[in-house]
């Protein structure tokens, strides 16, 4: 396989986020089963725990939260400086409706985007392929071998300090 690099100019890294989306049901709801215009193409990109963790460790929520940050100033300068920020989003089913539960979308700024580029990955895929037959078994009504393509998911154990996970004040996310 060609190597694929994710290393960007320096400049990149200090505009916009890269966001880190592990579940690959909310993928195929956010890129239309690689349907949507600029989105056709889907990477399974492999990183180190010892990165992911970092991340979450160094994320602050995506949004504020009253019984979490002291107020609304204070929860802004601390994402502004913030390498990552953590957005719990529902989880998807196999037709992309909403489950009760949420997943973790992970954004990457900064340091992190750079360190995530350069030092996290580990492995890049284009499962673009295996979207695409999944979402035509769906079509065809056939959920149960859908599913038995869906790729292996399990919950992950996020530090301790993870915003939104309830261990730092912030209301958790559904079970899972």
């Amino acid at each position: 396989m060609e190597r694929i690099s994710l290393r960007r100019s320096s400049k990149a890294y200090e505009h916009g986020l890269t966001w880190i989306k592990p579940s690959f049901l909310w993928m195929m709801y956010r890129c239309g089963w690689a349907a949507k215009e600029g989105q056709e193409t889907v990477l399974a990109v492999e990183i180190s725990r010892e990165g992911f963790d970092w991340a979450l460790a160094n994320a602050e929520l995506s949004h504020y939260e009253r019984d979490v940050h002291p107020d609304r100033a204070t929860w802004q300068r601390t994402l502004r400086r913030a390498p990552a920020r953590v957005q719990w989003d529902p989880e998807r089913d196999l037709h992309l409706n909403r489950l009760p539960y949420r997943s973790l979308q992970l954004g990457l700024a900064g340091e992190a985007s750079r360190r995530y580029a350069d030092e996290w990955t580990v492995a890049i895929r284009d499962v673009t392929p295996l979207a695409r037959e999944i979402h035509e078994l769906v079509r065809a009504g056939r959920d149960d071998a859908a599913a038995r393509l869906l790729p292996h998911e399990r919950p992950y154990p996020a530090p301790a300090e993870t915003p939104g996970t309830g261990m730092r004040g912030a209301p958790a996310p559904s079970a899972q």
